[in-house]
């Protein structure tokens, strides 16, 4: 009798547990708390949905709908497209660490590797904790493959910064070469705008050398290429102004 009552406690505790574990994955979690949409289809649109339902275990800094709303606008909007899928991976897989890694344990570090490579800087504030600059709003979500850390920022890795302070000053350097020449080419100056939008377009080239801007340093090039071979100033400032709009409009 003690024994078939000690084998029912055990069936009892084991059911217990059971009941209790988190039978929900990373990706379906994030679905059913509804607050990360956007977290949610980047994660499609990267096809990383397999990986973060995989075994495991990760520890997921998750920003939230607002997080990814206060985000860079034009930047998410290209990260979206196809084209952009390696880019994009690299921002999500930024978010993830390998094992579990729970907020008591966290406070204690002073840093974590991403999945992504570089490096996460975590501190306490307030008893607060944060990763790099973002807030750790909700702690030691538990699910079936690992943790989520729900975050009020979206993380980017330096690469990431370095080339939207590069796109906006090239955005900058374009948008002020078109205002000036506009007036410029409709008043019959048409040798004066082409020269205005070529010394433009050697300032984008000068600050483009590096990979992160490569394709507006490309189209630039291409145009310039082309004006040159041209004699007319006319056709000139038109290539040029072609090949502005075209940036522009990449980066929009």
């Amino acid at each position: 009798m003690k024994k078939v009552i000690t084998s029912i406690i055990s069936l009892i505790t084991m059911a217990s547990l059971l009941v209790g574990a988190p039978k929900k994955d990373i990706v379906d979690t994030a679905v059913d708390a509804g607050s990360f949409k956007t977290l949610v289809t980047a994660v499609q649109k990267a096809g990383l949905v397999d990986t973060l339902k995989g075994e495991g275990p990760f520890t997921v800094f998750a920003p939230t709908d607002e997080a990814f709303a206060n985000f860079w606008p034009e930047t998410l909007k290209n990260l979206l497209k196809p084209e952009n899928k390696d880019k994009l991976q690299m921002l999500l897989t930024y978010h993830v660490v390998s094992g579990k890694v729970k907020a008591k344990k966290a406070k204690k570090l002073e840093s974590a590797e991403p999945v992504s490579g570089g490096s996460l800087k975590l501190s306490v504030r307030d008893k607060d904790l944060f990763i790099n600059n973002a807030k750790v709003v909700k702690a030691d979500i538990k699910t079936s493959n690992g943790i989520i850390h729900v975050i009020d920022s979206v993380l980017i890795p330096n690469v990431m910064k370095d080339a939207h302070k590069k796109t906006s000053s090239t955005n900058h350097i374009l948008k002020q070469a078109i205002h000036k020449g506009v007036p410029m080419f409709n008043s019959g100056h048409h040798a004066q705008t082409a020269a205005l939008y070529m010394k433009a377009g050697n300032e984008v080239l000068g600050q483009c050398s590096s990979s992160v801007c490569s394709s507006a340093a490309n189209t630039i090039k291409t145009a310039m290429h082309k004006a040159k071979a041209e004699h007319c100033p006319t056709s000139q400032a038109w290539i040029m102004r072609h090949a502005f709009d075209q940036v522009l409009a990449s980066a929009n």
